[in-house]
Parts: C-alpha cells; structure tokens; sequence
C-alpha cells in the first residue's frame, strides 16, 4: 500500500507537471506565432492560422493529478508496535485505535495520529554524580539518555536520599483516544516522570533512612508500584514493574549507618546464635519428655498386651478343658478298643494256631501213613525183587563173584568162559569133595545173595 501511495503522488505529480508543460508549450507557440507575424510587411499576407491555447486539456491534467495528490494522503500505513487514532478537523478526535496495517481516511479531513505501544523504560539517577559520569560508549550514551533528572526524596529526618528507579510502562491501545484528547503530550516526559516522583516523595517521609535502606525498602516499592499502577491506569497507562534499583545515602550517614548495621548484624548473629542454642536445650527436652512418654508408653502396651495374653489364655483354657477331656475319652476309648482288638487279634491267632497245630498233626498222621505205607510197598517189592535174586542167584551163582569183583575193584579184568562148562578149571571144581563145600557154599552163597542185592539196589537208586 505504501508503493500504491507513492505511486499516486508520483503520478499527480506527474500529471500536474504535464499540465504545466502543455500550457507553456502552448504559450510558446504563440509568441513564436505572434513574433512571425510582427516581421511580415502589413501589406504582405499571412496565411498561417494563430494557435490556440488548449486551457481544457491543461485544466484536464491539473485536476487528475489534484485530485491524485489528494487521494494519496489518505492512504496511511501503521507500523508495527505503533498504534494510530483518527483525528478529525471537524469533529476532532474519533474513539477506537488503529492498529498495524493499512487504514484510509478522508481527504483533507482527517489524519492520524501514530503513538508507540510498545514497552518503554524509565529510569533516574540516585546521584548527581553517577549521572555527570563521562560516557565510555555509544551503550551508555544512549542509556544516559534514557535516564531523567535526578531523583531525590527526604527521609523521616529531612535528610536527602537518592533513589535510582526504573519504570517499565506502555500506553493502553484501547485508551489512545483519551490520551490524544486530554493528555499533555509526550506522555513519557509530561505524564509518567511526575506521576512517578510524586508516589515516590509521598511514600519516603514515612520511614527513617535506615527503614528505608535495610528493612522496609521491599515494602517501599511495592507500596509505590501499586499507587504508580492505579494513579496512571486511569490515564491509559500500563505500568508492568517498578524497580527500586538503589538507594543512596548521604555519606557521613552511610558510613555511620554502616557501622551501626554492622554491630547489630553481630547482634542479631549473637541473638541467633543464643536462640539457636535455646532451641537445641529445648529439643533436647522435648526429645527426652517424648522418650520418657514414648517409654511409658511401651510399658503401658506391653502390660496391656500381657493382660490381653492372660486373658485370652484363661479364655482358651475355657474351650481348651472341654476339648482335653473330649481328647482323654477319646483317647481311653481308643486305648479300649485297641485293648479289645488286641485280645481279639490273640484269641484269633491262638485258634489260628490251634487250627494250624491240628492241620500239622494232621498232615504229618498223614506223611506217617503214606511213609508206612510206602515202607510196606518198598518192603514188598524188596521182598519180591530179593527173591527173584534169589532165585536168580540160584540158577546162576557165578554172578555173585562178578558182583562182588565190580564192588572190589572197577580194574579187575573179567574171563569170559563158555555156557556149556567145558573149561579146564571145572574139573578142578568139580573134584571137590561135596561134603566139605556143602557149608562153605551155602554161606558163600549166602554172602553173595546179600552182596548181589546191595549192588542191586545202589543200582537201581542210581538209576
């Protein structure tokens, strides 16, 4: 918006140096026109026309770049942490703030008046000197600048003191109409410094120089913000902090004021110091009364946990007796049913016994008969196999030698001689008298009866 500003005064400004142009170039011809004919004899025609001049196309161009140059002023542009308000020639000023951008006015009737919103600082010297210091920089040239007059304010005793302060402020956007209309302006040096001292030297002459000094300068400046704060919000001004920066005394004072600071700093230590021991003596109590309570205490728990044992102890016994008679009845009930049992489980065993005993007896009669009897039938058949020996050992005799040379000796050699008796030893046998053999035989065959049957039997158990 600003380039089509610009724009509309270049071009009626342009406009307007066309229309004056045309006009002198219009003038120009006719002077020349009016010069030629002044050199042509009277007698002599001149054909050539005279020129007109074209005041229309002139008054043309002059009004279109007026009227340009007009519209162009009221094109205005607001720029950031400004605000503006609209002051009529007619009406004067109009309520509401414009802000940042672009905003149209009307032609030759109103303006704008443009004021900083932003945060603005101000800040005063607490002596003459610090503010005569030569400035080292362009920094603190500009803070120099920055600062106002030095501010002094008299103590409760009418000496002076030097306060440094710094306030930090900005106007109220929405009360811009206000301050344009019934403020004095700049607002930062007309309004804000003497609001600020007069808050400030209506404060100060209720405390001493050491109250303001050490204890109550805390107090002071909250004290002083809140009335800053109330007395320039009703003129449209945001205060947002008050800062008490120092505080300068006299220096006769100060040095004074020092050292009476200093001892009752080494007072207050001393006063600490006893009242911190005092404080250590009294918990030291405190700490000994809480272990003799919290002693009796436990010993007032202990005896009444012991009674509460006690008692629930004699209250177990009352269910506890019931309980030990029923288990002792039980107990001799059962003694007397493992008694019974016991003499049951003998008597039993004893009839078991008795029972066992019969069928051993029983079964041994009966071993005793089968024995016997098979004694009688081994016997009988002893007895029939003896005499078919015998009878065998009769017809043959001659194999109870044989029998008894196997028992003698298992090396003796056997001779073998002929069934018909024709061997040479037979008459030797033969020629024995019949008398004399008669004993000798029948015990030698008698001998081997028995020796044949032995050899019988061991055979036949070795079968």
């Amino acid at each position: 918006m600003l380039a089509l500003k610009y724009m509309l005064v270049t071009l009626g400004v342009t406009l307007l140096g066309g229309a004056v142009a045309y006009l002198i170039y219009n003038l120009q011809q006719l002077r020349s026109y009016r010069s030629r004919l002044a050199t042509v004899p009277p007698e002599t025609p001149f054909s050539v026309p005279e020129p007109l001049l074209d005041w229309a196309r002139s008054k043309m161009l002059a009004v279109a770049g007026v009227v340009l140059l007009v519209l162009a002023p009221t094109i205005h542009v607001v720029p950031s942490g400004m605000a503006g308000i609209r002051v009529s020639q007619i009406s004067g000023t109009k309520p509401g703030a414009l802000y940042p951008g672009v905003h149209f006015t009307k032609p030759l009737v109103e303006s704008i008046a443009l004021y900083d919103i932003r945060d603005q600082v101000l800040t005063t010297a607490s002596t003459r000197e610090e503010s005569a210091k030569p400035p080292a920089d362009s920094k603190t040239v500009r803070a120099r600048e920055e600062k106002g007059e030095v501010f002094v304010v008299q103590a409760k005793e009418g000496l002076p003191i030097g306060l440094a302060i710094t306030v930090r402020y900005r106007l109220d956007p929405k009360k811009l109409d206000y301050i344009h209309a019934n403020l004095p302006h700049p607002v930062e040096k007309e309004l804000v410094p003497p609001v600020v001292a007069s808050v400030f030297r209506e404060i100060t002459p209720a405390f001493t120089m050491r109250e303001l000094f050490a204890t109550q300068r805390e107090n002071i400046r909250r004290t002083a913000a809140e009335r800053i704060t109330a007395k320039l919000a009703a003129d449209g001004v945001i205060v947002k902090e008050v800062m008490l920066r120092d505080i300068q005394l006299p220096a006769e004072y100060a040095k004074g004021l020092e050292g009476l600071l200093l001892k009752e700093q080494e007072n207050e230590g001393l006063t600490y110091e006893t009242q911190m021991k005092e404080k250590y003596v009294r918990i030291a109590e405190l700490e000994a009364e809480a272990q003799q309570r919290r002693d009796v205490k436990r010993a007032e728990s202990d005896a009444h946990v012991r009674v509460l044992l006690a008692k629930g102890e004699a209250d177990a016994m009352q269910y506890t007796l019931p309980l030990k008679e029923k288990q002792i009845q039980q107990s001799r009930l059962e003694a007397e049913a493992r008694k019974e049992t016991t003499l049951k489980n003998a008597e039993a065993m004893a009839q078991a016994k008795v029972i066992d005993s019969k069928a051993e007896m029983e079964r041994r009669n009966l071993l005793a008969d089968a024995e016997a009897k098979r004694i009688r039938v081994i016997a009988s058949a002893d007895t029939e196999r003896m005499q078919q020996e015998a009878v065998l050992l009769k017809q043959n005799p001659l194999l109870i030698n044989k029998i008894i040379a196997e028992r003698l000796s298992d090396k003796l050699q056997m001779v073998m001689v002929p069934s018909d008796g024709k061997f040479f030893f037979n008459d030797v046998l033969k020629g024995t008298p019949q008398g004399m053999m008669t004993q000798a035989d029948q015990a030698e065959e008698a001998e081997g009866g028995r020796v044949a049957r032995q050899a019988y039997r061991n055979g036949n158990g070795r079968q």
